[in-house]
């Protein structure tokens, strides 16, 4: 039985990871590390919490002392490290915090696998590692910066961050791969376009406009809406992972990308075309609506759900044009492709949150309604 430490995993793509691998693999243990910050929610994996195949702690993935007492106690066979301050804005509003959790954080549990999968030394000098272990660790296309018009970010194209959150990416990518060079530690990195899917915390864009629009809100959108993003969906993304992990080259790194780029625009315009053409097909979804008014006809109005709801906002400092990701190495190493088209993965996206409001309005509460008004209100 391989035993998982996934760090983060009460977090959007973490929760999702938990889910799939438990269901496709049978018998594997998983502990689950999370600092439970505002991003991340017990409640999105207490049903998968059993104590038994899947166990969770409470705790800081800085904590040395804690670190080192979990690879004691469990003698973990993968990390994968999801753990991190994910969103630009927050970044933007305070850079120190992305330093401590994505950078330190990275390296002390780097460190605590090299004292627990160490067996010795080999006739060079370098360390002798247990076998079948391996470090992974979750990062993300901003690493690359921005590209033009054309072209897309393969796993060589030179690193460029532009901002304090995929600087903090970058230097924790690079700490990983130090530590493959000055320890040959087991290693792999996989590097993501942007996620979207069930349990994505709505300070992200596409869940952020499906919120608005249930609310009855105007929808955000940075300057003109002209930035490009390739979307992904985050099942697909965690069948990527899982591979890498348990078949990919020790030391490598792996670009994954859903081939859906699209414009900030063309996606807050799709969602609200769906979202309309969801509760047109089927009434009951307007009973989600907080916005009810009722039409000629005798239904809750939703005439009112059309682009006439986007607003421009003053654009992101430092906003990067364009994403795209070349996922060619992947799938002619490991065979993975991106198996959902994005007219497909926004529907299961919308009918997910519209089912599942119970979940929004428990991780919306409190401190994300704050954050929510001091982001947008001057813009």
């Amino acid at each position: 039985m391989k035993t998982y430490l996934v760090t983060g995993a009460a977090g959007f793509i973490g929760a999702n990871y938990i889910k799939y691998l438990l269901r496709i693999h049978e018998h594997i243990r998983v502990v689950i590390l999370d600092a439970l910050t505002y991003a991340g929610n017990l409640g999105t994996i207490a049903g998968d919490i059993d104590n038994e195949r899947c166990i969770f702690v409470r705790g800081d993935i800085c904590d040395r002392a804690l670190v080192d007492d979990l690879f004691a106690r469990y003698k973990f066979d993968y990390v994968v490290n999801f753990a991190a301050e994910s969103h630009v804005d927050r970044s933007i509003e305070n850079p120190q915090l992305f330093l401590l959790t994505n950078i330190l954080g990275t390296q002390n549990l780097l460190d605590a696998a090299r004292r627990a999968w160490v067996m010795g030394r080999d006739e060079t000098g370098y360390p002798t590692w247990r076998a079948g272990v391996r470090y992974h660790q979750v990062s993300t296309d901003e690493v690359y910066g921005s590209l033009g018009d054309e072209g897309y970010f393969t796993e060589q194209t030179p690193l460029c961050p532009h901002s304090p959150y995929s600087a903090s990416k970058t230097s924790a990518d690079l700490f990983v791969m130090a530590y493959r060079d000055t320890y040959h530690m087991p290693v792999s990195i996989t590097r993501c376009s942007n996620n979207y899917g069930p349990y994505h915390f709505p300070e992200k864009l596409i869940p952020l406009i499906i919120k608005n629009i249930l609310e009855g809100k105007h929808l955000p959108v940075y300057g003109n809406g002209s930035n490009v993003r390739d979307w992904l969906y985050v099942e697909d993304h965690c069948k990527a992972i899982d591979l890498v992990v348990r078949e990919g080259k020790p030391g490598e790194v792996y670009n994954v990308g859903g081939h859906n780029e699209k414009t900030n625009l063309e996606i807050v315009k799709l969602t609200i075309a769906t979202i309309h053409r969801l509760m047109e097909s089927h009434p009951e979804y307007r009973q989600v609506l907080k916005k009810k008014e009722i039409g000629p006809d005798g239904e809750i109005d939703i005439s009112w759900i059309n682009d006439d709801l986007i607003t421009f906002v003053k654009d992101r400092l430092g906003h990067d044009q364009r994403y795209a990701i070349d996922p060619t190495k992947i799938r002619e190493e490991l065979g993975w492709y991106p198996e959902t088209t994005f007219e497909v993965g926004i529907v299961r996206t919308i009918e997910w949150y519209l089912n599942h409001q119970d979940w929004v309005e428990e991780v919306t509460s409190g401190d994300y309604q704050k954050y929510y008004e001091r982001m947008y209100k001057d813009r």
